[in-house]
């Protein structure tokens, strides 16, 4: 069952780094558009639109990658003073708290997500709905939050979470 829910995040994360990705291409796309139709006195409109939400998806999208790979910052200064169980108490307790912290950001989202719909919120320029990001965002930060969820109590009943080897990981 374990080994069934690690693949299941892998291939949630996998594609939500996919999907991060394909918005860093478009956001490159936009802004080398963008930069060339200025030359030519034509810049493309709503290219400061596109960027934004792009990069609600870029950022949103890499965050359970980020984790899994161990991406975040950690200040490890003490560590080689530091028993072995106080190590594990601590990456245990880190897991529980960015599971939840994903969480109230995927809720928050939620309620804005919500009222922006309501309000029928757009963006500036080329009248995106901001919803759809939000709704994005939220899925995004639910895969990244199960991820930390499943690291925590796998180190709490003693096992690693299994290794992903970076040459072979989804979209390093």
């Amino acid at each position: 069952m374990p080994a069934t829910l690690w693949k299941i995040s892998d291939r949630l994360t996998g594609l939500s780094a996919l999907i991060g990705t394909l918005s860093l291409i478009l956001i490159v796309a936009v802004t080398l558009i963008d930069v060339v139709g200025r030359y030519f006195g034509a810049p493309l409109s709503g290219s400061r639109d596109l960027n934004q939400m792009g990069l609600v998806v870029l950022v949103f999208g890499g965050m359970a990658l980020c984790d899994r790979l161990g991406g975040h910052i950690a200040v490890d200064i003490l560590e080689r003073a530091m028993p072995r169980w106080m190590i594990l108490t601590g990456d245990i307790v880190s897991a529980i708290v960015g599971c939840i912290i994903f969480i109230l950001l995927a809720w928050t989202t939620w309620q804005s997500a919500v009222l922006s719909q309501l309000l029928h919120l757009s963006t500036n320029i080329i009248y995106l709905p901001k919803a759809w990001f939000q709704y994005v965002a939220i899925v995004f930060s639910l895969i990244t939050a199960f991820g930390m969820a499943l690291k925590a109590v796998s180190l709490s009943m003693g096992a690693r979470p299994p290794a992903i080897d970076r040459a072979e990981a989804p979209l390093s």
